[in-house]
């Protein structure tokens, strides 16, 4: 496939896994509000239950904004860029893994290909941050050689 192609279709795929986790965080926050309110007020000092369904609506609400963020990231990367050194919104290569630094993801399947989605914030990336192709780093006692980056 196409570098810039695979880097689109790579960041369509996170956009739509992104999507989905806000569509479930904001789908869960709603129904916390709607069994808060239809609990109503607290009936002594001691009924915590309405206090602890709105924490938990809570939770949601900043999982809903952390996903609507990382969309937001993701969408700044320039599919048709092509960098020469890792990184935010590069394909990284490797001899055993091939990684897009954007946000944390995990696993992504394309076709027959996997790929991870790491965010700048973990290790690996510190690892390997303005590496270029035919370099070599080692990464919690593997080594590794990088192939290829666009």
């Amino acid at each position: 496939m196409e570098r810039t192609k695979l880097k689109k279709k790579l960041i369509d795929t996170c956009l739509v896994l992104l999507q989905a986790r806000a569509d479930s965080a904001k789908k869960a926050m709603e129904e916390l509000q709607q069994s808060a309110n239809e609990y109503g007020l607290p009936k002594d000092r001691y009924d915590s239950f309405r206090a602890q369904v709105l924490r938990k609506r809570d939770l949601f609400a900043e999982q809903y904004q952390k996903a609507l963020d990382e969309m937001e990231l993701i969408q700044k990367i320039d599919s048709d860029r092509i960098v020469e050194q890792v990184e935010f919104g590069s394909i990284v290569i490797t001899n055993k893994q091939k990684l897009f630094v954007s946000v944390s993801l995990g696993k992504i399947e394309l076709g027959n290909e996997q790929f991870y989605a790491i965010s700048i914030q973990v290790p690996i990336f510190k690892a390997i941050q303005n590496k270029k192709a035919g370099e070599n780093f080692e990464f919690n006692g593997n080594k590794y050689e990088i192939l290829e980056i666009f």
